[in-house]
């Protein structure tokens, strides 16, 4: 059966613990090395993923490309606008052509219902690299980050302040099933997907872990472990200076990093926009670990094309 990563929740709480460990290990193994050397196992060896973009990218552009090169693949880089997908083509069709050409495909889109098309017609694994839906893979590298500097996910506390977009759907799905609590500060108007709320709840049955929503931050990051936010405004959105000014109260200033945990870690995708969601005291501070979360976007992207490989779990 194809594996497609197209949210955490196809992998399960057991598999995605498992990608980390493994995460972890190829990352502590190759330090030292150069970025373009292969593992020493090169486990894709003769593999292609193929990755199409229909949003602009950066780490998610570099971080699978590299990802492969370590697990000693290749890729082919498309951006839709160049393919025959820019021109009317079909999510169908094409899934069924690249199925005939390589190994896996990743596509990076606005609606989630693209990806979903795509896995359906796809002999190959799909994965997710980013719908307004959901960011999954993003979130993977958020929990790796957060296991180096604390060791453990479950019964920690994540705050997240700010809108309730795609990034923090992962992160409640991602609390829902490593078994960490979740809370959210958002304005009236901009509250996470119900529907993700629900799903993500429903798996709570057997564990301590919590997702709540409030309209108070300092409430939300109250002793909290890890602390994140996003941009407000995304690609593509409209009506920048309503929302900004209902954001606003949710900056993360050094004020509300310490009501947090004496400890916590910031956390933000990237790219930031300094002075709106984040100052740039937090950003740059002590606590920031944008970076290693970033770069962090690489070994679990490993991670992740292992398991849609069938190598891990």
């Amino acid at each position: 059966m194809t594996r497609h990563f197209l949210d955490l929740a196809d992998a399960g709480g057991d598999a995605i613990a498992a990608m980390l460990a493994d995460a972890l290990d190829r990352k502590q193994a190759r330090a030292g090395w150069p970025k373009g050397r292969a593992d020493s196992d090169a486990p894709l060896a003769g593999h292609t993923l193929a990755m199409i973009f229909e949003k602009n990218s950066t780490r998610t552009r570099v971080s699978f490309d590299m990802a492969m090169r370590q697990l000693g693949g290749t890729t082919i880089v498309m951006d839709a606008g160049s393919m025959q997908l820019g021109r009317g083509e079909s999510i169908a069709d094409t899934a069924r052509v690249l199925s005939r050409y390589v190994d896996a495909i990743m596509i990076r889109t606005d609606d989630h219902a693209k990806v979903a098309e795509m896995a359906h017609h796809a002999t190959v694994p799909v994965i997710n690299g980013l719908t307004d839906h959901s960011h999954p893979c993003q979130i993977m590298a958020d929990m790796l980050t957060v296991l180096e500097r604390k060791a453990k996910l479950a019964g920690s506390t994540w705050a997240w302040l700010g809108d309730g977009n795609n990034v923090l759907h992962s992160i409640i799905e991602a609390g829902s099933l490593l078994h960490f609590d979740v809370r959210i500060a958002c304005p009236d108007g901009y509250d996470p997907d119900a529907g993700m709320l629900a799903a993500a709840r429903g798996r709570l049955d057997a564990s301590s872990a919590t997702i709540s929503v409030t309209r108070d931050p300092l409430e939300a990051v109250a002793g909290a472990d890890v602390v994140v936010t996003d941009t407000w405004i995304s690609m593509g959105q409209t009506q920048a200076e309503a929302k900004l000014a209902a954001m606003m109260p949710y900056q993360v200033t050094p004020a509300v990093m310490a009501a947090a945990a004496p400890d916590a870690t910031f956390l933000h995708c990237l790219p930031a926009h300094r002075g709106e969601e984040v100052v740039d005291a937090v950003i740059d501070g002590p606590q920031s670990a944008i970076w290693d979360e970033a770069e962090n976007r690489l070994h679990a992207q490993k991670a992740v094309l292992l398991w849609c490989f069938g190598r891990i779990g």
